[in-house]
C-alpha cells in the first residue's frame, strides 16, 4: 500500500444496531478492492473483522475493527464498530478515530436503536455521515417503508441518493438520482438502463427534495434557487457536497452487502461525499502547560491511542496520527505517564493481520508493537513538542458481578488476566468489597462480563465464574446502651485482668465510628486506653445481627478497673470486646443497606413504566427534567434491588435507556426484609462451622 496524505485519506466509521450487516459491508468492501478471495460470513466465523474467538463463538462483533483499503486513489481506514451496548466502549473509539460515517440501516427492521443511537453521536460529535438501508436481498425489504419511518424519527434531512429498482423481491439495480440515470446489476458491473416509468415521478420529487437540500446550505444559493426554482448542475453539486460534509444533510443508498451489489457505488459516493482527513476539524488539545491550542497538521508527530490490542503476538496500539508524521526516526513520548518509549516502526491493522509500513502521515490510522507504557487514550507525541489530546469520553460501568476463580489457587491469574483484558476495555473496572471480600468485575452488561470471562479463558487460560456481588449491608445502633466488659485469667504466674464501662450511643451523622476517653481518677491507666479504642475497632467489624460491620456507634468508656501487675494491653482489648457485645444487643441495633443516587435517561414513551418499576424497586423519585430526545429520571433506590438493573432498564426501553449511579448513605432495611438477612445469615455461619 503506497502511502496517502491527509487530503487523500477517509476515515469512515461502520455504525448501526446489531444484525443489520455492518461487518458483511466491510468484508464486501475488502472483497472489492482485492484484499480477499471470498466474502466471509459472520455466522462462519470467517469475517476479517470478526476474529476474536468471542465473536466467531457469538455471531456479532464485540470490538471495534480497523480495515484499511485503497479505492481510486484513496485510501480509506473503515472502522467496524459493535453494535450491541454492552461494547460501546469499542463504539466511542470508533466514534474518535472516524472523520465520517456510514449508519446501517436494514431493509426490513428499519431504524431500531442502534441507528438512533450512531445518529444522535454523529450529530453530537459533528460527524458527516451517509445511510446505507442494507439488506435489500430480504424477502420483506420494503426501501419506502424504511424511509419513511427514517423520515419520521430524523427528519426530512435524511434523503435518497439512489431508489432501488426491484424485480419482485429481487433487487436488481438502482436509480442514481443525482445524475437522473438507472442502473442494472450484470455480470461484468452496472448496466446502465432508462429509468424504469413507476419511478420516474419518485426521481423527480427527490431530485427536488435534493435541491432544495444543496440550497440550503449556502445563502447564494438559496437566493438563485428562489429565483429560478432550480439548481444548475455544478451548483447542486456543490451545495449537496457541502450539506453532506457539513452535517446538514444525510444521503441515503441502497445496497445488499451480502450480495456485494451497489457496494462499489457506495465506495464511489464516500470518496465523492465524505470529508477527507484533510477537511476535518482536529479534536481539542493542550500544550505542555495545559494551555489550549488548535492543533494544524503540519509539526512534528502527535497521534493518540484508542484501542489496545493484547493477543498471543503480542500488544498492539491503534492509533490516529494527528499532526506530523509518525516513523521509526522518533521515540513517542507518552504525555500521560511522562515516558518515552522505544521508538518502533508503525503498521496498518486489517483485523487480526498487520502490515509493515515505514510511516503515517497526519490523518491516517495505523498501529504501534510493544509499547511499554502507553495505553488506551494516552496521548505520543515528540517529546521536544509536547501536545495533549482530549481524551475519549468512555461510557461508565453499570453493572457489577462478584468474580471468582474456577479452581482454587488461581485467583492471581484471574486478577492478573482482568488487568490485560482492562488494558483493551476502559469500560470494565475492577474492585474489591472491603465489607463482602467480593472481587467485583464491573462493566456496561451482563453479556459484557461475560465475554470478558470467555477472553480470560481464551487469551489466558483461567476460568472464572460470575455470581451476583453480596450487599455490603451494615449494622448500626439506634439507642443508648452500657454494659461492662471483663477480662479475668489467671493460669499460674501472671495473670490478665481487665474491667471497662463503656456507654454506646448513636454517633453523628456521617460518622462512621467515634470514641470518647471519660476516664477520671486513673481508674483505667492511660497506657491502656488505645487498647480499648483498638479492642472496639476490631469488634465492630462484625455486627450483633448477621455479622456485617457496625457504624454510626459512639463508645465512651467512662469507668473501669485495673490490677498492677495482671493488667496487659490485651485484657483490656477482650473487656471492650465483651462490652460491645453486651451493650449493643441492647441498644436497637438495626441492619442497613447502602442507597445509591440514580439519573436515568429514557425515551418520554417509557417514563411511566420505568418510574412503576422504581416505586417496585422500594425507589424514590427525586425529579426528572425533559432532555433532548427524552426524560432524565432522578432517584434513590437500594442497591439490593437494583444489582440487575442494566440489564432490565436495556429490556424496558429497547435498549435506549442508560443511567449513572452513585453511593449517597445507609438507610435502616425494612423489618421483614432484614429479618430473611439476619436468617440467612445465622444459616450461612451455621453452615461454615
Amino acid at each position: 500500500m503506497k502511502y496517502y496524505t491527509a487530503d487523500s485519506i477517509r476515515n469512515v466509521g461502520i455504525f448501526g444496531h446489531a444484525g443489520e450487516g455492518k461487518t458483511t459491508l466491510a468484508e464486501a468492501m475488502l472483497f472489492n478492492a482485492g484484499l480477499l478471495d471470498r466474502i466471509g460470513k459472520v455466522e462462519n466465523g470467517t469475517t476479517a473483522s470478526d476474529f476474536d474467538p468471542e465473536e466467531i463463538k457469538r455471531s456479532c462483533s464485540i470490538n471495534m475493527s480497523v480495515l484499511p483499503i485503497e479505492w481510486k486513489d484513496t485510501k480509506i481506514n473503515f472502522i467496524d464498530a459493535p453494535g450491541g451496548y454492552d461494547f460501546y466502549g469499542d463504539v466511542a473509539s470508533a466514534m474518535f478515530l472516524c472523520d465520517s460515517a456510514i449508519i446501517v440501516v436494514g431493509a426490513v427492521s428499519g431504524p431500531v436503536v442502534g441507528a438512533e443511537k450512531a445518529m444522535a453521536m454523529c450529530h453530537e460529535q459533528h460527524k458527516p455521515h451517509i445511510m446505507v438501508i442494507n439488506q435489500m436481498d430480504r424477502e420483506n425489504a420494503n426501501f419506502e417503508k424504511v424511509m419513511a419511518d427514517v423520515n419520521e424519527k430524523f427528519g426530512p434531512s435524511v434523503v435518497p441518493i439512489q431508489l432501488p429498482i426491484m424485480q419482485g423481491s429481487n433487487f436488481v439495480g438502482f436509480v442514481d438520482i443525482v445524475n437522473s440515470v438507472a442502473y442494472k446489476f450484470g455480470s461484468k458491473g452496472l448496466e446502465e438502463i432508462a429509468v424504469p416509468g413507476n419511478l420516474e415521478s419518485e426521481v423527480q420529487e427527490l431530485y427536488e427534495k435534493l435541491t432544495e437540500a444543496a440550497a440550503e446550505t449556502d445563502e447564494a444559493l438559496m437566493e438563485k434557487f428562489f429565483e429560478e426554482m432550480e439548481l444548475p448542475k455544478e451548483d447542486f453539486l456543490y451545495g449537496l457536497s457541502k450539506g453532506v460534509k457539513e452535517g446538514s444533510v444525510t444521503p441515503v443508498v441502497c445496497v445488499s452487502a451480502l450480495n456485494n451489489t451497489g457496494v462499489k457505488t457506495l465506495a464511489d459516493n464516500i470518496v465523492h461525499y465524505l470529508p477527507s482527513a484533510a477537511e476535518v476539524k482536529l479534536p481539542e488539545a493542550t500544550n505542555g502547560e495545559g494551555t489550549p491550542i488548535e492543533l494544524t497538521r503540519d509539526g512534528k508527530m502527535v497521534c493518540h491511542v484508542a484501542k489496545t490490542i493484547n493477543d498471543q503476538f503480542g500488544k498492539y496500539s491503534i492509533v490516529k496520527v494527528m499532526r506530523g508524521t509518525l516513523d521509526i526516526s522518533v521515540a513517542p513520548y507518552n504525555v500521560n505517564v511522562e515516558k518515552a518509549e522505544k521508538a518502533t516502526a508503525p503498521v496498518l491493522m486489517r483485523g487480526k493481520k498487520t502490515v509493515a509500513v515505514d510511516k503515517l502521515n497526519a490523518g491516517d490510522i495505523g498501529a504501534l508493537p510493544k509499547l511499554q507504557y502507553t495505553s488506551t487514550n494516552d496521548t505520543l507525541c515528540d517529546q521536544s513538542d509536547i501536545v495533549k489530546i482530549k481524551p475519549i469520553v468512555f461510557p461508565a460501568a453499570c453493572i457489577s458481578m462478584a468474580i471468582n476463580a474456577k479452581k482454587q489457587g488461581e485467583d492471581d491469574k484471574v486478577i492478573s488476566g482482568l488487568n490485560r483484558i482492562r488494558e483493551e476495555d476502559p469500560t470494565i473496572t475492577i474492585e474489591k468489597n472491603i465489607e463482602t471480600g467480593d472481587v467485583l468485575l464491573c462493566g456496561l452488561g451482563e453479556k459484557h462480563l461475560d465475554v470478558v470471562c470467555g477472553k480470560l479463558k481464551n487469551k489466558f487460560n483461567v476460568e472464572a465464574t460470575l455470581t451476583e456481588q453480596r450487599i455490603p449491608y451494615r449494622e448500626t445502633i439506634r439507642a443508648m446502651a452500657e454494659a461492662e466488659g471483663k477480662h479475668k485469667k489467671q493460669t499460674g504466674g501472671s495473670g490478665q485482668f481487665g474491667v471497662v464501662n463503656i456507654r454506646f450511643e448513636p454517633a453523628d451523622e456521617g460518622v462512621d465510628f467515634e470514641f470518647v476517653d471519660a476516664i477520671v481518677g486513673g481508674v483505667v491507666p492511660r497506657e491502656y486506653i488505645p487498647a480499648v479504642e483498638k479492642g472496639l475497632r476490631e469488634a465492630m467489624v462484625h455486627g450483633v445481627l448477621a455479622g456485617y460491620p457496625m457504624i454510626g456507634v459512639k463508645a465512651t468508656l467512662y469507668f473501669g478497673k485495673y490490677h498492677p501487675v495482671d493488667s496487659k494491653e490485651v485484657a483490656f482489648k477482650s473487656a471492650a470486646r465483651l462490652a460491645y457485645k453486651a451493650a449493643c444487643v441492647k441498644a436497637s441495633p438495626a441492619l442497613i443497606e447502602p442507597i445509591y443516587a440514580y439519573n436515568i435517561w429514557v425515551p418520554n414513551d417509557n417514563v411511566g413504566d420505568i418510574i412503576g418499576d422504581l416505586n417496585r424497586r422500594r425507589g424514590r423519585m427525586l425529579g426528572m427534567n425533559p432532555v433532548d430526545g427524552g426524560t432524565e429520571i432522578s432517584a434513590e433506590a437500594p442497591l439490593a434491588e437494583m444489582t440487575k438493573y442494566a440489564t432490565d432498564l436495556l429490556a424496558m426501553t429497547q435498549a435506549r435507556g442508560h443511567f449513572e449511579s452513585h453511593f449517597v448513605r445507609y438507610e435502616d432495611v425494612p423489618g421483614d426484609k432484614a429479618k430473611k438477612i439476619i436468617e440467612a445469615a445465622k444459616i450461612e455461619d451455621e453452615d461454615e462451622e
